[in-house]
């Protein structure tokens, strides 16, 4: 029997699954590590937890599957973007904290670049805004401020990679230094037209292009086989790597340009495959690689809502209402509205399509009479409404009609919230059977790299829908509720400038 391996390696926790070709689950294990918090708004990982992390992960799979010698055909990673690592190239020992995508110590370095006058440029080129959101501030901080990083740069020793790489790094004991484009266009290094690193943002950004790894197709048996690692044999290949959000979109199965997703992790990504055409968007959105499979690149866009599942932490943990996330929809339905509260989710600024990421989050409309279910009612509601704008503004870029979303990620089970989506959005929505779709694109790109599927067809037969959620707000009542939505994201604007 044929087994694909992928790994899931996300911002709170790595998750390995062990796959047959017809997507029968065989085993999975999950694994979280420790979020670091040095200073507010900063947010670290410790490369060496996520490593262990993964290789746990793998281990608690393996033991699960009951196997002596699976037949692994391929290894698939999807991981959290954006986030930047640093480390030795001769040793392989890292040489800080991993700095998170959620990360914003670099607000007053982007405003810097942004007053140069550079955002036309870096967009042109990258498909991206100035924000500490993206890798390349991070690196040009790390080599200001870290002395380990900027020593190793002088020494013509460092490497840099997103988690993708440091991954591959490990799996192949050092001896690939690797990305993909879908990964590499998130670091605003990469040029989307050349496929290539941008020499002219290198410089800007100050990081020597010998220090980045080499970029290669998405599918693809280039990224190396596994050596050195306890947990498996030496000469598997590793043949898909995706980032996490484009990895949900191959495993929604939206192929075809027009076709969208949303994701409701700890922040919600809604992408529109717009297939090989790049498209510029008007109404800040991002233009991002979905994936590069036999030299031919697909794109999407991009809108992405920070905060999503962490807003429901925030209740779970911050407010102590609920005990645990699930119960946010319990409580919830003991009242039919928020009874004027609304709550904006902008805990690390607000993403596309204001980028501001000085923004807070906020709750108004409060009264004597708010109670808790209120609260968590308000809290679905913002998330919802979150998305909203950014689907809005797709329409207007792609210029394709938006008939249905698909949808996925842990907070998709919360069927009120899916209401909520349906309504906010007035469109239908779509949740598959197999909700973490994320893993599945790591499948997809594995199965796909090592020959498994040979087209994106087998692809669309293989994924199965589970439910819709239709509209079922009226139209007069949406405006109100949009009207008021942006009052209160005026609000928490002004309140954090």
């Amino acid at each position: 029997m044929e087994l694909i391996l992928a790994i899931d390696q996300g911002t709170t926790g790595s998750t390995v699954s062990i796959v047959d070709t017809d997507l029968n689950i065989h085993a999975q294990h999950d694994v979280d590590f420790k979020q670091i918090f040095p200073k507010p708004g900063w947010v670290e990982h410790n490369p060496d937890h996520i490593w262990q992390s993964v290789t746990l992960a793998m281990r608690g799979a393996l033991a699960k599957l009951k196997r002596k010698s699976p037949n692994i055909v391929g290894i698939g990673i999807t991981n959290q973007r954006e986030t930047s690592c640093f480390w030795n190239r001769k040793t392989g020992e890292p040489l800080s904290n991993a700095i998170v995508w959620q990360d914003r110590r670099t607000t007053d370095l982007c405003d810097e670049l942004r007053k140069k006058g550079l955002e036309p440029q870096i967009s042109k080129s990258t498909g991206l805004l100035i924000d500490p959101y993206f890798s390349a501030s991070k690196i040009l901080w790390s080599l200001k401020h870290n002395p380990n990083v900027s020593r190793a740069a002088k020494r013509g020793e460092l490497a840099f990679g997103t988690i993708d790489s440091y991954l591959v790094h490990r799996l192949t004991g050092g001896r690939v230094h690797i990305t993909e484009p879908s990964n590499a266009s998130r670091t605003m290094l990469f040029d989307l037209r050349s496929n290539e690193w941008n020499r002219d943002l290198c410089r800007i950004f100050q990081i020597s292009v010998d220090s980045l790894p080499l970029v290669v197709n998405s599918f693809s048996e280039s990224f190396g086989k596994t050596y050195g690692v306890k947990e498996l044999p030496n000469g598997i290949p590793i043949t898909g790597v995706l980032g996490d959000q484009q990895s949900a979109l191959l495993g929604q199965a939206c192929v075809k340009s027009g076709q969208a997703k949303c994701t409701f992790g700890t922040g919600s990504f809604i992408l529109m495959n717009t297939g090989p055409r790049i498209v510029r968007s008007k109404h800040r959105l991002l233009t991002t690689v979905a994936w590069r499979w036999n030299d031919v690149s697909t794109y999407a866009l991009e809108g992405g809502a920070f905060t999503a599942g962490a807003a429901v932490q925030w209740v779970r943990d911050g407010l102590e209402l609920i005990p645990n996330s699930p119960a946010i929809e319990a409580l919830a339905r003991t009242v039919d509205t928020t009874d004027g509260v609304i709550f904006v989710p902008a805990f690390t600024g607000i993403g596309a399509p204001y980028w501001d990421p000085e923004a807070r989050a906020g709750m108004l409309g409060c009264t004597r009479g708010t109670t808790k279910a209120h609260v968590a009612r308000a809290v679905l509601e913002g998330i919802a409404h979150m998305n909203v704008e950014i689907l809005e503004a797709m329409k207007k870029d792609s210029k394709l009609p938006l008939r249905s979303l698909n949808v996925d990620g842990g907070a998709s089970q919360n069927t009120l919230l899916m209401q909520m989506q349906a309504d906010a959005l007035n469109c239908s929505l779509v949740r598959p059977k197999i909700i973490e779709t994320t893993s599945l694109g790591a499948v997809f790109a594995a199965g796909l790299g090592a020959g498994v599927w040979r087209d994106f067809s087998a692809i669309e037969k293989a994924w199965k829908k589970d439910c819709v959620f239709q509209p079922r707000i009226k139209s007069l009542d949406r405006k109100k509720s949009e009207l008021r939505w942006k009052r209160a994201v005026k609000a928490v604007r002004l309140f954090g400038s």
